[in-house]
């Protein structure tokens, strides 16, 4: 990966104008999509496949006056007088407002079969009132009509108050609090780069990264339903990513300028060093998020997926448009004294060197003096730093998750004051109606039946009272309205629905009716809470078992991701457990203003889990592949420790701040859905990279030794190999060395060895190559040499050291690319060498496995050099006299015999793997 990131780099270093005229065009377009076809957001929250879902889609099509976003309008008197004075006037105010657009119902809370709740005192009165389709379908003019309404009424003793779900506003909310975060995070950049134009790089890159994915996700809301809550949390999970993604990238290419490194060269280096752990990075993000359709809840898929295509759009960018940006800014990057250092070297000549950078620091930086602390006995921080993580965990015990109601919302806001107003007048089982809906088709009497099923339901425990027990129009379908003791939150409210649900199977029996059905959005906010609870276990199995795969991948190591999983799980749980700190026992609630106590959204802990594991890998691959890096040089475990820290710890500290700050900014005024996820991941974050990465791994690392490093053989044959910590590079950068000093060869091959293809030995180390218009035979003892030999020469079998160049891709980091650069045949040479029409002849490798096959075919010389006269290189396994093609030709200046009878050596139990 890092070969194909290194040119990618170079390409967008050395055409940057394109690059970024591309993304601008992309941004245009998107933003014209998403304003020709972009629709309004929505918090109807479906749930397929539970008995709510059922029981509400049953209401849209049989009773549609009761489905739909319900709502209310509480009138209650100002000088204590009865409600029923002021009759006339709520009869109007609700004839009104049935007039309105996508209004199905506001009846008359004084007719004949629609009545009203009153209060217990008499002063108060509510009415109901239905929209048509979920929280945000419907006309927003007709919800300021209604509170307009309300407000011309209010006087003369009466107060009207609009309250329920219809109030509930879907727009995306942003506060001046978000802008501080992005601020924090500037300056943590500038103190870091020690440049504000350096600094400003992350912050416009994460910006452009954000504004695509929300671009593209309003382009999308006209086919799919997307939450309010989406567009906020990818905002959140983007910006900090971003910003984190980019500073790796502008961090390396800053420290190679500061040695003296070529600005175009750093930019290359750079995006494929840095860009690869990116890549990695946000592959891992992305996975984990994309894995919420485990849950089976559409809404929350496709917020998983609206924060994934964040994240993806923000590695897009870091790997093209800012190698982009960096090549504009050019030499303006490089640090003043390295600036001065080169313009010495340059006016000196190429031996001057400076010594400012390469002198030893006189004092002991503090990072080195912290990892020496803490791997000095590595058994004591294990026990402290568990200690302190378990007394931060305890409390996520009493973490209680629900979907949250009206009661939640901020301080002030219109649903809160309506929502206020009917538990204070009313109770706060009134926010919470339970609907049981039945089929009554078979019943002869469809008014008594349902009494007689809401009368059954009143004696459940947790039922305050029955609010309305109707049939439909068609006397098919019959609705009890419950309304229970107490909110929908409350676990007694959960328990009721349970209980409803026991009994109807009973009660279909006994009253001659079927489909009884526990409904409505209480119902289903419980169904959506245990679906959710559900797959927790099996979400965290799936995250935890990939972050096992991905770093013993990347590593080659058992005790490396186990301890990194096992250090994820510690963050996971004091996220949790900060979080049941703050939203339970209410510990800092009103200094984060968090305006209600209580449960926290249902979906936190899997959003949470999703994007703290990207981040968690991320921390623990710029830490650990350091120290991997300079142990595999070493042999040094725990010098390799420290030296590995003391190099990776400041970009893993200014990137933990950044996350932390941009979470944190999203606490104090985002919507009662986001506070505890954002509260959670700055919690995380904090714990994952100062405690569990920057305290905890290098002790257990200190503990364990060279064991650490250690990869069982069988398994290191079974996973793949993954480089993500860029070593793919100095194959890539020796080639071109090699190139500069010799000239380019089509295929080329620098102390390879490879297996046999019988498994009876191997063959190699071989160093040889091939350039244009050259043609190669290769003569050996026995077939077996000349087909591995012939294979490895088109790409067809991977070396078991050394690497293969064909076209200048590299086996095995471009195996791919490298074969596409390749003609193989066997048995029709002439009509195969006619046929294939390379785009560049020059970069072509013909591999031919039998010399008989091309000097019997009639004309098959002659297509051979008219192929290497358009510059192809060719190899040929001589299966018969070599004669017999050179006698064919006239100038055997470019024809070279390559015998491998030296080149077979040692036994080996191993079978060649022969790619298609």
């Amino acid at each position: 990966m890092s070969s194909s990131l290194y040119r990618l780099g170079l390409r967008a270093s050395h055409t940057p104008k394109r690059i970024i005229l591309a993304w601008l065009g992309i941004i245009v377009l998107l933003g014209a999509l998403a304003g020709a076809f972009g629709d309004r957001l929505s918090d109807e929250f479906a749930i397929p496949g539970t008995e709510a879902q059922q029981g509400l889609d049953n209401l849209e099509t049989r009773f549609p006056e009761m489905s739909g976003t319900s709502g209310e309008m509480v009138f209650r008197t100002t000088d204590g007088s009865p409600i029923d004075s002021h009759r006339d006037e709520i009869t109007a105010v609700m004839k009104e407002i049935s007039t309105y657009k996508d209004v199905v119902a506001a009846p008359d809370p004084y007719g004949e079969h629609t009545k009203g709740v009153t209060s217990e005192d008499g002063t108060a009165l509510m009415g109901s009132v239905q929209m048509d389709g979920g929280i945000g379908s419907y006309d927003p003019n007709s919800i300021e009509k209604i509170q307009k309404l309300a407000s011309e009424h209010t006087g003369n003793g009466l107060e009207v108050i609009p309250s329920g779900q219809m109030l509930k506003d879907p727009s995306v909310p942003i506060s001046i609090t978000e802008a501080l975060g992005v601020l924090a995070a500037l300056i943590i950049l500038a103190v870091s780069f020690r440049s504000l134009v350096a600094a400003s790089i992350p912050i416009v890159t994460a910006l452009v990264g954000v504004g695509i994915a929300m671009l593209l996700m309003f382009a999308g809301t006209s086919i799919l339903t997307v939450s309010s809550t989406a567009p906020t949390l990818a905002v959140m999970i983007g910006l900090a990513v971003g910003i984190d993604y980019s500073l790796f990238i502008v961090s390396r290419h800053i420290d190679q300028l500061r040695d003296g490194m070529a600005v175009d060269e750093s930019i290359g280096r750079a995006t494929a060093t840095s860009g690869s752990a990116v890549v990695f990075a946000g592959m891992t993000v992305v996975i984990a998020l994309i894995g919420l359709f485990i849950t089976g809840i559409p809404f929350l898929t496709i917020m998983g997926v609206v924060s994934a295509i964040a994240v993806a759009a923000n590695v897009a960018v870091a790997l093209t448009l800012l190698p982009a940006i960096l090549a504009l800014l050019g030499e303006r990057l490089r640090p003043k004294s390295a600036r001065s250092s080169r313009n010495a070297q340059q006016a000196d000549g190429p031996d001057h060197r400076s010594g400012s950078h390469a002198a030893k620091p006189a004092r002991t930086p503090l990072r080195e003096k912290w990892v020496r602390l803490i791997t000095r006995v590595p058994a004591l921080t294990l026990i402290v730093v568990l200690a302190a993580t378990a007394a931060l965990i305890i409390p996520a015990k009493d973490l209680r998750l629900a979907l949250p109601d009206q009661g939640t919302e901020p301080v002030g806001s219109a649903s809160r004051v309506g929502n206020d107003v009917v538990v204070e007048e009313f109770g706060e089982g009134y926010t919470a109606q339970i609907l049981v809906t039945a089929d009554i088709v078979n019943s002869t009497d469809p008014v008594g039946v349902v009494d007689e099923l809401a009368a059954r339901a009143t004696k459940l425990d947790g039922v305050r009272t029955v609010q309305l027990a109707t049939p439909n129009r068609g006397a098919d379908m019959g609705v009890v309205v419950l309304i229970p003791e107490h909110g929908s939150s409350h676990p007694s409210t959960a328990k009721l629905v349970e209980d409803l649900r026991d009994h109807a199977a009973g009660w279909e029996k006994d009253l001659n009716i079927s489909q009884v059905t526990v409904t409505g959005s209480t119902a289903a906010a419980t169904d959506i809470t245990a679906r959710l609870s559900a797959a927790l276990i099996p979400f965290g199995i799936f995250v935890v078992g990939l972050s096992l795969v991905l770093l013993a991948i990347v590593f080659r190591s058992i005790w490396v991701p186990i301890k990194a999983a096992l250090g994820f799980l510690l963050s996971i749980g004091v996220a949790f457990g900060v979080s049941a700190m703050v939203f339970e026992y209410g510990w800092g609630a009103d200094m984060l203003n968090i305006a209600a106590t209580g449960p926290v959204i249902s979906f936190m802990p899997i959003i949470v889990m999703g994007v703290l594991f990207g981040l968690a890998m991320d921390y623990e691959v710029f830490l650990v592949s350091r120290m991997r890096e300079d142990f595999t040089h070493t042999r040094d475990a725990k010098g390799a420790i420290t030296r590995g820290f003391t190099h990776s710890a400041p970009v893993v500290i200014a990137a933990a701040l950044i996350m932390l700050f941009i979470f944190a900014a999203f606490v104090p005024e985002s919507t009662f859905e986001v506070q505890p996820i954002a509260l959670a991941l700055a919690a995380g974050v904090f714990v994952d990279a100062f405690i569990v990465r920057m305290t905890l791994v290098p002790a257990v690392l200190a503990l364990i030794g060279e064991r650490a490093w250690h990869l069982p053989a069988w398994l290191d044959r079974l996973l793949p190999n993954m480089d993500v910590e860029g070593e793919g590079l100095a194959t890539v950068l020796e080639h071109q060395a090699w190139t500069r000093e010799h000239g380019r060869a089509v295929i080329r091959l620098n102390e390879v060895t490879a297996p046999l293809l019988s498994g009876t030995g191997t063959l190699g180390p071989i160093s040889e190559h091939v350039r244009s218009g050259e043609i190669m035979l290769v003569t050996a003892p026995t077939a077996d040499e000349r087909d591995t030999f012939t294979l490895l020469s088109a790409g067809r079998l991977l070396p078991e050291s050394g690497h293969v160049v064909i076209g200048d891709r590299i086996i095995p980091l471009e195996t791919g690319a490298a074969q596409q650069n390749v003609l193989l045949t066997g048995e029709d040479p002439v009509g195969a060498l006619t046929r294939h029409r390379p785009s560049d002849p020059t970069a072509t490798a013909v591999v031919l496995p039998s010399l008989a096959a091309l000097v019997e075919a009639d004309g098959g010389v002659d297509a051979l050099l008219s192929r290497t006269r358009q510059g192809s290189a060719a190899v040929i396994a001589a299966d018969t006299d070599p004669a017999a093609l050179l006698d064919q030709i006239d100038d055997l200046a470019d024809v070279r015999i390559l015998d491998l009878a030296d080149l077979r050596t040692r036994p080996t139990d191993e079978n060649a793997e022969v790619l298609a």
